[in-house]
């Protein structure tokens, strides 16, 4: 019977250290343990510290690999991949700025158009009473309290940008006038206007009213007057001595 199936032979050599020494010893000189016997391996002990203990002397820390690294290739390919999506990204996030302050600015046109359009109703609305205004002062009944509440309502739309147009002698522009009457005069030069009716306004650039003038022109056949050249009016003769 084997020392593994008596349960005597275990005890024994469970309390004699020895026994279990010679036992391993045995079965080591005869190459296999026999069936049905445990075979004792004696422990691995990994001895991590950095002093050792017999020398006193600093252990160097043994090289170690990065577990799972990737061969070189694969690395170059991986920033390759990497260079390439930050490009699409950058190139992406570029092409939404440009969207993005595309759309501002339209939403800023769009807010001064509406804005410009309200003010020019409300302006509109306000050009009879400067017509009004403007036929008091030509009959010299501008004057008092009613003075200065006329000259400062002109100041106050004047200040929102109202611009007023059409005076006597001004080109004829038939995008700022419109022509009540059309004469005939000497010495002009061409399409004139000669007398204003109801002066034109315009705001932000673009015009509320025209201003409604009589037009008069040279009538045919007539020359228009040539323009003197640049630095002879009123010049005379010098003499040097």
């Amino acid at each position: 019977m084997s020392p593994g199936g008596n349960p005597f032979a275990r005890d024994a050599a469970a309390q004699n250290p020895s026994v279990q020494e010679q036992a391993s010893a045995a079965y080591a000189r005869a190459g296999s343990a026999p069936d049905g016997a445990e075979q004792w391996q004696e422990p691995v002990v990994n001895d991590k510290r950095r002093i050792d203990p017999e020398t006193g002397a600093v252990r160097e820390a043994p090289e170690q690999g990065f577990a799972g690294a990737a061969p070189d290739g694969d690395v170059d390919s991986e920033l390759a991949t990497a260079r390439t999506a930050l490009v699409e990204r950058t190139a992406d996030l570029q092409r939404l700025k440009a969207e993005f302050d595309n759309y501002r600015r339209r939403v800023e046109r769009d807010r001064q158009a509406t804005k410009d359009s309200a003010t020019a109703a409300v302006l509109l609305a306000l050009l009879p009473a400067l017509d009004d205004i403007g036929r008091a002062r030509s009959h010299d009944d501008l004057n008092g309290t009613f003075k200065f509440v006329a000259e400062g309502l002109e100041n106050t739309l004047g200040s929102l940008g109202l611009e007023r147009f059409g005076d006597q002698g001004d080109a004829f522009d038939p995008q700022q006038h419109e022509a009540l009457v059309y004469t005939s005069a000497p010495g002009l030069s061409g399409p004139t206007c000669v007398e204003v009716y109801r002066a034109g306004y315009r705001h932000a650039g673009r015009v509320l009213r025209p201003a409604q003038v009589v037009v008069a022109e040279s009538p045919e056949g007539e020359a228009a007057p040539a323009a003197e050249p640049a630095g002879t009016a009123g010049s005379g003769t010098t003499e040097t001595g």
